[in-house]
């Protein structure tokens, strides 16, 4: 015997809906949303080799990453699935503005 419940219609939850996130996305993110967070999370030796990581890994120019970088700063989704990298650019960039 099949019990047929009714359709609970399209789902207002636009991260619920199919084919809405990219592959290998995780927690809402995108692929570049999580590559922008892994060169975050890395150690660099100075600003010329992150820039030519940024440049040549991602295929972004800087002012571009760190424009999506501050977009993801903000994302809940992003601290979410990267919390310590998250708050730490979080602390970074407030200072900074408290400096202005």
């Amino acid at each position: 015997m099949t019990v047929d419940t009714p359709d609970p219609g399209p789902s207002e939850d636009p991260a619920d809906q199919a084919g809405e996130e990219e592959p290998g996305a995780v927690a809402g993110l995108s692929e570049r949303d999580l590559a922008v967070l892994a060169v975050e999370r890395r150690g660099w030796p100075g600003p010329g080799a992150k820039e030519r990581a940024i440049r040549e890994g991602l295929g972004l120019s800087p002012t571009r990453y760190y424009q999506l970088l501050n977009a993801l700063l903000d994302d809940p989704r992003a601290l979410e699935h990267d919390p310590v990298t998250v708050n730490r650019l979080r602390r970074i960039r407030d200072d900074r503005r408290g400096r202005r």
